[in-house]
């Protein structure tokens, strides 16, 4: 799984979440005691922020053709990466969309892609 967002660990389990000033928004995919439905399949529930027990950003980075990128999004055999080599000619000679200034996208094969690795700051 490719993630690319907040994490935190509340009661001894990690969920993806969204922090708002002194609370987080829990997430899950099951019903769960204090959870309420947002929509099928996705449960949501607030805390305060003081309860949890670890808060992080997690993404997923990884190589292709040798050059660094993220991970944004999986599709089939396709990953959704983003350059961040800083090197426009590089971005460009490899085909990448400028999604904004000096930002550069693509879909790279998954199986050209090495060195994956989640990061947590």
């Amino acid at each position: 799984m490719m993630r690319d967002g907040y994490v935190a660990r509340w009661r001894g389990q990690e969920y993806e979440v969204s922090p708002d000033g002194d609370e987080v928004r829990l997430y899950q995919v099951r019903p769960d005691e204090g959870f309420s439905e947002v929509r099928p399949g996705r449960f949501v529930r607030v805390v305060p922020v003081a309860e949890v027990e670890e808060l992080a950003y997690v993404r997923t980075t990884c190589r292709w053709k040798g050059e660094p990128f993220i991970v944004l999004a999986e599709h089939d055999t396709w990953l959704r990466v983003e350059y961040t080599g800083g090197r426009w000619p590089i971005a460009e000679a490899m085909g990448l969309e400028a999604f904004d200034f000096g930002v550069y996208q693509g879909w790279a094969p998954a199986a050209e892609v090495t060195d994956l690795r989640e990061q947590r700051a």
